[in-house]
């Protein structure tokens, strides 16, 4: 070829419709759609096999989407900068084409590395917002309203064609054992893929979604009643914004239904379209203050807990064999599925910081191992707020045991996922120590106090919070990270002065 091909460089956003890369990329000239698999990336201490397995399983179904329109993914193994300078000196790169990454710290560094080698190379960069985040934003006001205007706009529909580039190019994907990633078997995971995401998404909608406000709490009733979109928003198989549109559609049609069960419905889309704003949300945090993935967002909690973990304690939480029957449940219900609803998320992380008093960096990265949705963006803000360290949220100290009678009352989870408790009696399937036969079980009895580990927690961190210095700090992080929604109070703020006495945006954190 003659002409230098426009490189549309697919990370996390592995679909073909409503890619505005791509379809930016084809009306410049000849595009080589191109996926690099970076083994450093996934030696990564937050990476498994059952994520790669997924996107594998997405990268397959995205090459088959390309090939349709007339030019395959290439599948490229090794460094991103080597992998483009190659290509540069093999065809020329006119343009490079991706959508903007809010990842880990190592894609962080690594994009930072891109972008300094395309300023020496000449070629530019055109990085495309995806979801609702906005790179190097100054201010959160206004941020939903952008954030709306963003998912109002039409949906970018595919190239019709591509002119193939040149003889076939490297098409095999990896597997997980040639990335020298542990065996990790996950026998329920979801499967990878567009098609997956738009079955999931229309069940949902459709059948599912009826009773998601009032069933997404328990993780007896949310495998099924939660959308279950999460691994496809985070890998990309599918846009937020078509997510966004058609809950949108579904609202509307539902607003001149009747029936017995359209109010169940209303509610059920209010509190779904309510966790899209969430979902970026979060992922803003990290893209404005990206340090927060390994260091305390509020700096008074730095030292509080041990830089290194107790290994028993540990280990314990880990293996799902803490004494504490919904805790192990839960834990073992995500190493099977890859997946857990987002309270039992929660009340994992804040036993884990907690009662176990666990650094968080080390739980957060075995959890993050542990979902196939693994979106760092959500992540690392959620397991900051739920071990304590924002300064400015609520503490949220789980009660294992309340939280197992209030979400499984009878106690069916815990009976599927620790079978060795398959034999008590409902009162005491959350409290088997206090079962007469406790001694013939084999399972391990608590292995802390829950009302002494909790009120040492409680004590410790409420201690900090009282400080001035504290209070201070807190308001600044409120100024950067939190949301913007009228109708809350607003805390208290230093005059203004009559030049720029405009009245102040209200506060309030998604939760």
């Amino acid at each position: 070829m003659t002409e230098p091909v426009n490189i549309v460089w697919f990370k996390r956003d592995l679909r073909i419709a409503d890619h505005r890369p791509l379809a930016l990329a084809a009306e410049a000239g000849p595009v080589l759609p191109l996926y690099i698999v970076e083994p450093a990336l996934w030696q990564q201490q937050d990476a498994s096999a059952r994520q790669w397995e997924f996107a594998a399983e997405c990268l397959s179904e995205l090459q088959e989407d390309l090939a349709a329109v007339g030019q395959p993914l290439w599948v490229m193994v090794g460094d991103a900068v080597a992998i483009l300078q190659n290509l540069h000196k093999r065809f020329g790169i006119a343009a490079l084409f991706s959508h903007a990454e809010t990842g880990n710290g190592w894609t962080y560094a690594r994009d930072r590395a891109v972008a300094a080698w395309c300023r020496s190379a000449g070629v530019a960069w055109r990085e495309e917002r995806q979801f609702g985040v906005i790179r190097r934003i100054k201010s959160r006001d206004g941020w939903a309203q952008a954030w709306d205007r963003d998912m109002e706009k039409p949906i970018v529909h595919p190239p019709m064609a591509l002119a193939p580039i040149a003889a076939p190019g490297p098409m095999h994907i990896p597997t997980s054992a040639e990335l020298g990633l542990p065996p990790d078997l996950c026998p329920h995971r979801q499967s990878g893929g567009r098609r997956a995401a738009l079955d999931t998404l229309a069940s949902f909608l459709e059948t599912r979604g009826r009773d998601y406000r009032f069933e997404m709490s328990s993780p007896v009733t949310a495998f099924d009643a939660s959308s279950r979109l999460s691994p496809h928003l985070a890998w990309g198989t599918i846009a937020m914004r078509e997510v966004a549109q058609d809950t949108r559609k579904r609202s509307a049609g539902l607003a001149a239904a009747d029936g017995p069960d359209v109010q169940r419905w209303r509610a059920s889309m209010r509190s779904f379209a309510a966790r899209q704003y969430w979902h970026c949300h979060f992922m803003q945090k990290l893209e404005d203050e990206p340090g927060l993935e390994f260091e305390n967002l509020h700096r008074a909690y730095d030292g509080v807990r041990p830089d290194i973990a107790d290994p028993r304690r540990l280990a314990a939480w880990c293996g799902g064999n803490t004494g504490f029957p919904f805790v192990d449940a839960c834990m073992r219900a995500l190493d099977r599925h890859g997946w857990l609803n987002f309270r039992m998320r929660a009340m994992l992380m804040s036993f884990a910081s907690y009662h176990l008093w666990l650094p968080w960096r080390e739980t957060g990265l075995h959890l993050a191992r542990k979902f196939v949705d693994y979106e760092p963006g959500i992540h690392w803000p959620q397991v900051q707020m739920q071990s304590g360290t924002t300064g400015i949220n609520t503490m949220r100290i789980y009660n294992p045991i309340k939280q197992g009678f209030d979400q499984d009352p009878t106690g069916t989870f815990v009976r599927t996922y620790v079978p060795e408790l398959s034999g008590v009696p409902d009162m005491f399937v959350h409290e088997p120590w206090r079962w007469e036969d406790a001694a013939k079980l084999r399972y391990p009895p608590p292995i802390v106090d829950n009302a002494a580990a909790s009120r040492a927690a409680r004590e410790a961190l409420y201690g900090l919070r009282r400080s001035p210095s504290h209070k201070e700090a807190a308001r600044r992080i409120v100024d950067k990270h939190g949301s913007r929604k009228s109708g809350i109070a607003q805390p208290p703020r230093k005059p203004k002065t009559a030049k720029n006495s405009a009245p102040n945006p209200q506060f309030a954190l998604d939760v």
